[in-house]
């Protein structure tokens, strides 16, 4: 039997599994093996009859002389052994002719143990391995080496017996290594027998062929811890092969192939904004079915699954900026982190008041990007030549200044969105100041239009939970004197142009200025974002409310319709060191315009 053929037979029989032991031994009896199964018999072996005459019996020796070397031994009565015995019967006591007979049973010996040797390419030399022994038995059948020839002629048929049930065993699918009669028993028998049995060992070879290949479907069908145990199974078969290796490459290899497409569709999923998160959730369920634990492709697509969620496309601390058409990029955005923060005066804070309790628990669900500084004069002024918005300030004529003389914010003609904290021009990278509510709205509003996603002030919750930036102190840094370059705020070592000093500042500290410097020039807090702190105070989107009584608990902005008067929340250049903590707040007439007041966007994830 071609044993390559059988494996490959082998390879696409149905996996069986015998429920028990008991099961195993109910389906495949013990089968006992007999020399006369394993080759058609062989009749027993008679000397033809040969007339030996004194006139004839040189000739005869010679004949049988030539035979002998020439190794025909029993075939015919032309045949050395026929030839010899015939002889002897004419002269028994011819010492001579004894001693010939040795030499042509040795070479029968030699004869028959070639055609044992010789199984492993031509299984009918079996036969001749039998003819040769039937031939020994009538030579010299008490003979101590004859004796020895005929336990091997016996080995090799137990052998051959054996492996035809092994074969059998593997062609039925009964390959477990556990069975006591399966197909590995069996062919284990046979080399116990002839210990390079090569049809035993292509036997095993197409057993783990077979449990290998059983290995590969339960891969196929996902069930990897299968495949493992089956791979473990065809392992015992041929200690030190590569096979079981090799094939352990190739499922690994297809596991990993099949996990990283499974990531790269629920990845593809993500971006899609309607049901592109559940339908990643279940591309994640079908890796962890086949995935080990901790394996970095399901650790990276369980990742973006939360970012997702919280984020969208982003991560938190991600700094972008959206295009706006023609080449022209809205505010440096930086995604702030979704969480949870006490928002209002904490009981006993010195200098809080009514309108900033009671403090209440907020916790954002969702991530958010906010502007990384205020708004500056230049982005403003994009808008404004893209639509040629009028301000508040500009349609009335006047705005509210600081001056210098007097040390105190009056109105002055002419000062609009173009001015700095003075009324004179104010740079490009100023905070934009002098506008309304109104007109960070519409500002806002812009943004969206042109950009297509999402822009919008900030909620008061949300203003505030960025500006602690998890911090839960008086001040946006903590409790007490600010640190050196925390924020353009009130500092009692700061002074004016013309040498005024503050009367209510932060005693000690100086950051070098006097009014709104260039956004971005003080360090960031703990999520990236410049000047919440100082510089200029900013509009919110809420509407004013005396307290947080009855406040929205989802940190969505508490608007009221057609309210005049909105929120303005952290500290600005000018602002007491009250007036910085992360908890006050103060009203204003959705109209107001001044030189403390900018403001700064969200943009939705």
């Amino acid at each position: 039997m071609a044993l390559l053929a059988l494996a490959a037979a082998c390879a696409r029989q149905p996996p069986h599994d015998p429920a028990s032991p008991g099961e195993a031994r109910a389906r495949a009896p013990v089968v006992t093996v007999s020399a006369d199964q394993a080759v058609s018999p062989v009749a027993p072996w008679r000397a033809p009859a040969i007339e030996v005459t004194p006139e004839s019996a040189a000739a005869l020796r010679r004949q049988a002389d030539e035979a002998l070397q020439e190794g025909r031994l029993f075939g015919s009565d032309a045949d050395a052994i026929p030839l010899y015995l015939a002889l002897a019967r004419q002269s028994p006591d011819d010492p001579s002719l004894q001693a010939a007979l040795a030499r042509a049973r040795a070479a029968l010996i030699e004869q028959g143990d070639a055609a044992i040797a010789g199984i492993d390419d031509d299984p009918l030399q079996l036969r001749r391995a039998h003819e040769a022994a039937a031939v020994a038995r009538v030579l010299a059948p008490s003979d101590r080496d004859v004796q020895a020839y005929l336990d091997r002629v016996d080995r090799a048929d137990e052998a051959q017996a054996a492996n035809r049930m092994g074969e059998r065993e593997l062609n039925a699918g009964r390959i477990d290594p556990g069975s006591a009669n399966g197909a590995i028993a069996w062919f284990g028998k046979a080399l116990a027998l002839r210990p390079d049995d090569a049809r035993a060992l292509q036997g095993l070879a197409a057993v783990e062929s077979a449990l290998i290949r059983r290995a590969e479907l339960a891969a196929e069908q996902g069930d990897y811890a299968q495949a493992e145990r089956r791979l473990a199974q065809a392992a015992t078969v041929r200690p030190g092969t590569t096979a079981v290796e090799d094939a352990r490459g190739r499922i690994a290899l297809q596991r990993a192939l099949r996990i990283n497409a499974l990531r790269d569709a629920g990845l593809a999923a993500l971006a899609d904004p309607d049901d592109g998160i559940d339908r990643a959730r279940a591309q994640l369920a079908a890796m962890l079915r086949i995935a080990k634990a901790g394996d970095p492709a399901a650790v990276d697509l369980r990742e973006r699954i939360e970012l997702a969620t919280h984020y969208g496309l982003f991560r938190p601390g991600q700094v972008f900026t959206d295009g706006l058409g023609a080449g022209a990029r809205g505010p440096v955005l930086v995604v702030i982190p979704h969480g949870a923060f006490r928002m209002g005066a904490a009981d006993g804070e010195a200098d809080a008041t009514d309108a900033e309790r009671p403090a209440r628990n907020i916790r954002f669900d969702r991530g958010l990007a906010m502007s990384r500084t205020e708004v500056t004069v230049a982005e403003f002024a994009r808008f404004v030549a893209a639509t040629g918005y009028r301000t508040r300030a500009e349609r009335r004529g006047y705005s509210i200044a600081y001056d210098e003389r007097s040390g105190n914010l009056t109105r002055r003609s002419g000062v609009d969105w173009r001015s700095d904290y003075a009324g004179n021009r104010a740079a490009d990278d100023q905070p934009v100041i002098h506008v309304s509510a109104k007109d960070a709205f519409a500002y806002a509003d812009w943004l969206s239009e042109r950009s297509r996603q999402t822009y919008r002030l900030p909620s008061e919750a949300e203003f505030e939970y960025a500006l602690r930036a998890g911090k839960a102190g008086r001040y946006p840094w903590g409790d007490g004197a600010p640190p050196a370059r925390a924020g353009n705020v009130t500092g009692g070592a700061d002074a004016s142009p013309s040498g005024r000093r503050w009367t209510n500042a932060f005693a000690g500290y100086a950051d070098g200025a006097w009014g709104p410097v260039p956004v971005g020039r003080y360090a960031p807090n703990a999520f990236g974002l410049h000047d919440l702190a100082g510089n200029v105070s900013e509009w919110v989107a809420d509407c004013w409310h005396d307290t947080y009584r009855r406040a929205p608990r989802d940190g969505e902005a508490w608007v009221n319709p057609g309210c005049r008067s909105r929120v303005v929340r952290g500290g600005s250049w000018a602002s007491s060191p009250a007036q910085t903590r992360s908890a006050w707040r103060i009203a204003s007439d959705a109209d107001t315009t001044n030189a403390r007041v900018g403001f700064r966007v969200v943009r939705e994830l």
